[in-house]
């Protein structure tokens, strides 16, 4: 008997279409599918969440000096002119940034081969490049995700069915986060 279902499809479609419903199952909390389908993503996500869960606080916290162009009331940089030519003017400050563990980093790229890069586009703004954002899934997993469900031994997503799919009658679920 075979270790996973195939869903009818070659390799490398069956990886893509799995890696695209955990990726959209994580960002958005619950996704409709088969039953088939359902079953294969919900091993991948709750490993990725198991991961996030087991790696959720192994980190450090260092504070660092950067320097950074110093902006105008527009948001623009500003610029002097220095021996004839137009300079940017740079200030430094002092950040805090959270610095992984090296078992923490491992994880976060075990996370990163399967989950694709989201970008968010504002509803109000849609059609504008300039306004949409990347969200980081991984940042995403460790700090929200992950806490829910640390006094929980597994079982971080629910499959509930909701009837035939119209034309050929596969069984339709949620699947979504508990």
């Amino acid at each position: 008997m075979a270790e996973y279902r195939k869903l009818g499809r070659t390799s490398s479609q069956r990886k893509a279409l799995l890696r695209g419903q955990v990726t959209s199952l994580l960002n958005n909390g619950k996704i409709v599918t088969t039953e088939a389908r359902a079953k294969e993503v919900r091993k991948i996500a709750e490993g990725l969440i198991a991961l996030a869960v087991k790696e959720k606080d192994n980190f450090e916290t260092v504070t660092v000096t950067a320097k950074v162009a110093k902006k105008d009331s527009d948001g623009k940089r500003v610029k002097e002119i220095v021996d004839g030519k137009k300079v940017t003017v740079f200030e430094t400050k002092e950040k805090t940034i959270k610095k992984d563990m090296p078992s923490r980093l491992h994880a976060r790229r075990q996370m990163l081969k399967v989950l694709y890069s989201v970008t968010e586009v504002p509803k109000e703004l849609a059609g504008k490049k300039k306004n949409t954002k990347e969200i980081d899934l991984t940042e995403k997993l460790f700090d929200e995700i992950a806490p829910k469900y640390v006094n929980r031994q597994g079982g971080y997503t629910r499959i509930v069915k909701i009837g035939p799919r119209r034309g050929d009658a596969a069984m339709q679920v949620i699947l979504e986060l508990v």
